[in-house]
């Protein structure tokens, strides 16, 4: 019987761990040092040259992280992330971490940062929570100078006809503040940080660029960022943040954290170019996707692994104590389903937190096997790799049979149908409400091409329907589609649902309220 007493903070964790020079992990790692631009000496951005040299090399097996219907305080998927690795490493694998970079709005909010947790974190843990090298704010400059660019266009005489009350390119910051709404919108949902995640090389990320919509015409012509010469600009401020920014776990593994898009509002997945690295240097790639299957898996594999042409080996689906009191045994039923769906093998992992009691995590193991899925128990939050070492082999195990991966839906089925058969095969729901608007701007989508390419649904990730108030898994309701927008850049229609807000606001007693730093520099309440 294992018995958690009473653990140190994660900055405490963090701040005691001994790091290692982050160019001896690139070395471990298999990147040549010519490859590895230094941030000081734990943190580091990976040349593009590297994937390129990489490429001749057998590549490694992916598995997702995702969880059940999550609760305000969050179930452990980056942490779990972390600590499958850590322990793919014990088990004698080269495994790497691939995750999201922490945004601002949630670190200095409610929800805490993305370096995971206890002992199995990513560090530099409070650079990475903070600013790490500077890649959100790259995004957030390139995408408010193509605004700019825009209003200074209409001021200089307004050459394309853009026609002022369709303009639909907003301003970011990476920070929550909800007085902006309505002129600005958060840093992570901005389609500029979709596009540096998709693309696969600089020219990519150019085109990608410059088929941003930033208006309309009078005649309803769209106007691109190529019709007023924003991208190669874009992209020179951006050609840096395409970079992988490389850190290390806890113990010693290599991890990239590189983009940070939200997964209740856009894809919510790390970069396909880190991703497709760490598949050439190790033997097993661990990723997450936000929040539960129905959002961060679903986006996952019908975005991101469509795009970047990805095969996942094994996903792990973390639940936990506090989101099955809330949401009950259907609500994992429904998750473990969804994943089936797109054919991929399953591990359950049932996160153990500080002070769950012994026979409450027993019993939920013996509900969870009820589903004939592989059930273990992960201590990784309260014994790093070690801890983790029975889920590291089971997803060992369900790995040697990569499945039959396949997608929900093709790329020529009309929206309409993608966006139903997520609603109905996913969140379960009996079909889908069209707002007048929502319906208009389908007309707009076929109008203007963009038909032929994934959706990306906007909901929210407390629920599998579209009001954050209904709970575990519900019958007979309908998700509502207000309106639509094209990202042409990054290649998706986003689909807003209910009350899905792209400039979040700050909680009544928001964690920066904890937060401080002394005169030597030392950090504290960073979580």
């Amino acid at each position: 019987m294992i018995i958690f007493i009473k653990m140190k903070t994660d900055i405490e964790i963090a701040q005691e761990a001994k790091l290692k020079q982050i160019a001896d992990i690139a070395k471990r790692a298999g990147i040549r040092l010519a490859d590895v631009e230094l941030h000081g000496c734990f943190k580091a951005k990976i040349s593009l040259n590297a994937l390129k040299r990489a490429k001749k090399k057998k590549e490694g097996k992916l598995i997702l992280v995702t969880t059940m219907t999550p609760t305000a305080q969050g179930e452990g998927k980056t942490t779990t992330t972390i600590g499958l690795a850590q322990a793919l490493n014990k088990l004698g694998k080269s495994a790497f971490v691939c995750i999201r970079e922490p945004s601002l709005g949630p670190v200095m909010g409610l929800k805490g940062g993305a370096a995971g947790g206890g002992y199995a974190q990513v560090l530099p843990m409070d650079d990475i929570n903070l600013h790490l090298t500077g890649d959100m704010h790259m995004i957030t400059s390139a995408h408010n100078l193509l605004t700019a660019m825009v209003y200074n266009h209409i001021y200089q005489g307004n050459e394309l006809g853009i026609d002022e009350s369709r303009i639909v390119w907003k301003r970011v910051m990476d920070m929550n503040d909800r007085s902006l709404r309505g002129t600005f919108d958060i840093t992570a949902s901005s389609e500029v940080m979709a596009i540096l995640c998709l693309s696969k090389n600089i020219t990519d990320m150019k085109e990608r660029l410059g088929r941003i919509v930033v208006a309309y015409n009078k005649n309803g012509r769209p106007i691109q960022a190529a019709d007023l010469k924003a991208q190669g600009a874009m992209a020179l401020l951006m050609w840096h943040a395409l970079k992988p920014n490389l850190v290390q776990t806890l113990e010693g593994g290599p991890a990239f954290i590189h983009g940070g898009p939200f997964a209740n509002i856009a894809h919510g997945c790390n970069s396909l170019v880190a991703t497709e690295l760490a598949l050439q240097l190790s033997d097993f790639v661990v990723t997450e996707a936000g929040f539960g299957s129905d959002l961060g898996a679903e986006k996952f594999f019908d975005i991101k692994c469509r795009i970047g042409g990805l095969k996942p080996s094994a996903t792990v689906l973390v639940v936990t104590r506090q989101a099955i009191d809330r949401h009950g045994y259907d609500n994992v039923a429904k998750h473990i389903e969804n994943i089936q769906l797109f054919g991929v093998p399953l591990v359950i992992a049932v996160n153990r937190k500080e002070n769950d009691p012994d026979e409450e995590i027993r019993y939920i193991v013996k509900q969870c096997e009820k589903f004939s899925v592989p059930t273990v128990i992960s201590e990784v939050w309260g014994r790093g790799g070690v801890g983790g070492r029975e889920l590291g082999n089971q997803v060992i195990r369900v790995s040697g049979d990569r499945g039959k991966f396949k997608l929900l839906y093709g790329l020529k089925e009309s929206l309409k149908d993608k966006i139903e058969k997520i609603a109905v095969q996913i969140y379960g729901a009996n079909g889908v409400n069209w707002t007048d608007k929502a319906n208009s701007d389908l007309e707009i989508m076929e109008g203007i091409g963009m038909t032929n390419v994934p959706v990306c649904i906007a909901k929210t990730q407390y629920s599998l329907t579209d009001d954050p108030k209904i709970y575990g898994r519900p019958k007979s309701f309908k998700i509502t589609v207000r309106e639509l927008k094209p990202s042409a850049g990054a290649g998706f229609v986003v689909a807003f649902t209910g009350d899905i807000m792209t400039m979040p606001g700050l909680p009544k007693h928001p964690a920066a309220e904890n937060m401080d730093i002394s005169e030597s520099g030392r950090i504290k309440g960073l979580f």
